[in-house]
């Protein structure tokens, strides 16, 4: 992730407020209370419903935050990030074996170019760079499930490193989405922070990565060199 990156997400963060506290105030939001008991009415496989949607969208380079929000606003804080991590999970496994069935090939192009780079930190830390890459929120979900199938990492610890790692920005965008249509309430601004806060964090922690790697690739060359 690079800073440019960052920034452009953390810009992105403020947009996403300026929109919704400005689409509360001006244009106004349906009742959220009326929208979920038209949800709840559609009865069990509604959730089920959505969940499905979100693992089809997850293998897609489609932006998965709309649906995020949208589960927010349909089911609530709690029933919202349940069933946007069930989906999510869903489609990463789908994405995790088509990876190994489709080929170093598909995947690069899937990933837009990012196959490398993944490929080289999945390959080197298993558990860890999952928990990593999931926190980010600007480490594109969707490449990692794919990039993750041709790596040596266990689905057991993709698995884990999935959940964990991305339940912090999933609860924060659910909670953006369930408090949208009330900008006065505090867990709308403690969302939104939160994902800022993940962001740099994660910038910082990738600039740190980097330059671990660079000393370990200089004491390497120094190392040759006294040999050679």
């Amino acid at each position: 992730m690079t800073v440019r990156a960052g920034i452009l997400h953390i810009a992105g963060i403020v947009v996403l407020a300026a929109v919704v506290v400005g689409a509360a105030v001006l244009i106004g939001v349906p009742d959220q209370q009326r929208l979920r008991g038209s949800v709840e009415a559609l009865g069990w496989w509604a959730p089920v419903a959505f969940s499905a949607l979100y693992a089809l969208v997850s293998l897609s380079p489609l932006p998965k935050t709309v649906f995020t929000l949208a589960a927010g606003a349909l089911f609530g804080v709690a029933a919202g990030v349940v069933i946007v991590v069930a989906g999510a999970m869903l489609g990463a496994v789908m994405a995790f074996y088509l990876g190994r069935l489709l080929g170093r090939d598909t995947v690069r192009w899937l990933t837009g170019g990012r196959l490398d780079r993944l490929d080289a930190m999945l390959a080197d830390n298993g558990l860890r760079t999952i928990v990593l890459a999931r926190l980010i929120p600007v480490v594109p979900f969707t490449a990692v499930n794919y990039v993750a199938g041709l790596t040596s990492v266990r689905l057991r610890d993709f698995l884990a490193g999935t959940v964990v790692g991305m339940l912090p920005a999933t609860t924060a965008y659910v909670t953006v989405g369930a408090y949208g249509s009330q900008p006065g309430h505090w867990p709308l601004w403690a969302a939104l922070s939160a994902l800022v806060v993940l962001t740099v964090g994660g910038l910082g922690l990738e600039r740190h990565r980097r330059r671990k790697a660079a000393a370990g690739g200089s004491r390497m060359d120094k190392a040759g060199r006294a040999t050679g």
